[in-house]
């Protein structure tokens, strides 16, 4: 976990500051993973954690997995990595105009395929979460998630009904923008640095 906490301090993807998050929510720390993925020797480094826990998983019969797809933006290069790690064919989920996750671009899920979703950043789960709705409604099954930080809040429910393998877990400070701390004290304005709009 120390290493993982190097390797984004150097990359300069752990940001203070306030935001804006996806899920609508504020906080005053961001992941900026895209800094981390700019470096395919520090990506390697930092997935292969995880890929080396997954790896004896499977070895041991406790995990068996065909694919893995990551949600667009922030899961493509690393469902991509974790593939290329545990040699096994990787793609990804993207929106369509409505906003949906949706699979698209020819990929195709086999009936009972056994898939890991694989993102940069998890906080609240909803890109998770909406790509497991997607693999499930064409017949395959989702085994596990991977994340490079899991930043669910310490007292949050676990809203995935199969195992999350992250790199680093730093729980995430989150605030209903109507009840945000750093608003109130009104020194900074909410930043949004992702790529998802927030739905």
């Amino acid at each position: 976990m120390s290493n993982v906490v190097s390797i984004l301090t150097e990359c300069k993807a752990m940001l203070s500051g306030h935001f804006l998050l996806s899920s609508g929510k504020h906080s005053s720390q961001y992941f900026q993973c895209a800094r981390l993925l700019q470096y395919p020797d520090k990506a390697a480094a930092v997935i292969g954690a995880v890929a080396d826990r997954i790896r004896a998983d499977i070895t041991s019969g406790k995990l068996a997995a065909d694919s893995v797809i990551g949600p667009a933006m922030g899961g493509i290069v690393v469902a991509y990595e974790l593939g290329r790690q545990l040699s096994l064919p990787a793609f990804f989920t993207e929106r369509n105009d409505d906003g949906i996750m949706s699979l698209r671009r020819g990929f195709e899920i086999r009936s009972g395929e056994k898939i890991i979703i694989a993102e940069d950043v998890v906080t609240t789960g909803k890109s998770t979460l909406e790509t497991a709705e997607q693999i499930r409604a064409m017949g395959g099954e989702v085994v596990a998630s991977i994340c490079i930080v899991d930043r669910r809040p310490a007292d949050a429910a676990d809203p995935f009904p199969w195992p999350l393998y992250a790199a680093l877990r730093q729980p995430a400070v989150l605030w209903d923008a109507d009840a945000c701390e750093l608003c109130k004290e009104g020194k900074t304005q909410a930043v949004k640095p992702g790529s998802r709009k927030v739905f």
